[in-house]
């Protein structure tokens, strides 16, 4: 018998920038990243993929982006006009759409050493990089995330993917950007869902890692509720350099079961389908975390006080903690339309052993491997009650 062993390494290295105004006339950052990367002054190809949402709000934007590779005429190709995509998880589901971007890669002769840069909200970000990933094994992709959730939490890491089966995430695979620029002038245009919506993941990995960075988000609630831009750039930097500092000493492709970054996700992920994406992710995350905060207060791992301060501040950022998906066919956990059915799902989606990230206290996560069905369902009734203003 004869065996072959191989066995390597590959360093990824990629920044995530924070500027504003990234396509101005005098912003040199986009154009500077493309030329430190250029061999022999190879002139770049440069696609680029843009969500509806954003071209609606910035209506300047194609025509500035027009006017910036024209200046950079010596370094940048735009080699069509930019694609207009859906927006939110819809284009996630939409196959035509990854299609679409094979095809410009195919038409427009774009290769290796070109760029296909995605511009939106983290599902649009999600459906680019994926099809980025699987074109020629791999186009150079840069990620302009537009929401607070894509800037501080999924536009930073290296996940792609589309949903496939009715389940979110089902195609997709671990690809690192080229880089990533956060402007923060997108920020000003999101609806107030949005604005809030990735505060969530930010108190997720506050609650699971760092309690300082829960109580100044705990402080800053009100005036994140306001709209303030000092503290959101505060929170999205702190949240967005904790993601990457995870992903560079834990588990970045996730090869094994573990996955603390997903606290709150395994009712999350299925709430989001249970309601056909009515609701963000960000909100679902929002409903999720609540929910196991709970838990692990029924566990007698946090006090209940602890627990309903963390609901306070979802309550303070003005989250609506409750839908009614939540709480049907609670009593059967195989129905596929129960929220418990959540976490068969999600242990799939792991690989095959659950495991499921809760509180040992405020800024301390711990794993477990099982969930207990009527603790759960108990956990969904106290939270009902505190959205009724009930005792719990």
């Amino acid at each position: 018998m004869k065996r072959i062993r191989q066995s390597f390494a590959v360093p990824f290295t990629y920044d995530v920038h924070f500027t504003s105004h990234i396509f101005d006339s005098e912003n040199t950052l986009f154009v500077d990243l493309i030329r430190e990367a250029a061999h022999e002054q190879q002139m770049a190809k440069c696609f680029f993929v843009i969500d509806k949402g954003v071209e609606e709000a910035h209506p300047q934007l194609i025509g500035e982006i027009g006017t910036y590779c024209s200046m950079h005429s010596e370094i940048l190709i735009s080699v069509a006009e930019p694609l207009v995509v859906t927006g939110g998880e819809e284009v996630k589901n939409e196959p035509e759409w990854v299609d679409k971007i094979i095809e410009a890669v195919n038409v427009f002769g774009i290769d290796r050493h070109s760029y296909i840069i995605g511009i939106g909200g983290g599902a649009v970000l999600d459906m680019v990089g994926y099809a980025a990933s699987v074109a020629h094994r791999g186009v150079r992709h840069i990620r302009i995330p537009t929401t607070v959730l894509s800037q501080n939490d999924s536009g930073v890491g290296v996940k792609n993917g589309v949903n496939y089966c009715g389940k979110k995430n089902f195609v997709g695979n671990f690809a690192p950007p080229f880089a990533v620029i956060n402007d923060k002038e997108f920020l000003l245009t999101l609806d107030d869902r949005d604005w809030r919506s990735g505060i969530s993941e930010a108190l997720k990995v506050a609650l699971i890692k760092d309690l300082k960075f829960f109580e100044e988000i705990e402080a800053d609630a009100p005036a994140l509720a306001r709209r303030e831009m000092a503290p959101m750039e505060s929170l999205i930097y702190r949240c967005a350099e904790m993601h990457m500092d995870h992903i560079a000493t834990g588990d970045p492709f996730e090869m094994g079961s573990s996955r603390p970054l997903d606290f709150g996700h395994w009712s999350a992920h299925k709430l989001e389908q249970l309601t056909d994406y009515r609701i963000r992710h960000g909100e679902a995350v929002a409903i999720g975390i609540s929910l196991d905060v709970l838990y692990s207060s029924l566990l007698g791992w946090i006090s209940q006080e602890e627990a309903l301060r963390v609901l306070r501040v979802f309550e303070t950022l003005g989250f609506d903690l409750y839908v009614p998906e939540l709480t049907q066919y609670l009593d059967d956990p195989s129905h596929p339309q129960s929220i418990l059915s959540g976490l068969n799902e999600f242990r799939e989606h792991l690989g095959g052993r659950l495991t499921i990230m809760l509180l040992k206290d405020l800024g301390k996560g711990v794993e477990v491997h099982e969930m207990d069905a009527t603790k759960v369902a108990q956990a969904v009734s106290l939270l009902l009650n505190y959205t009724q203003k009930a005792l719990i």
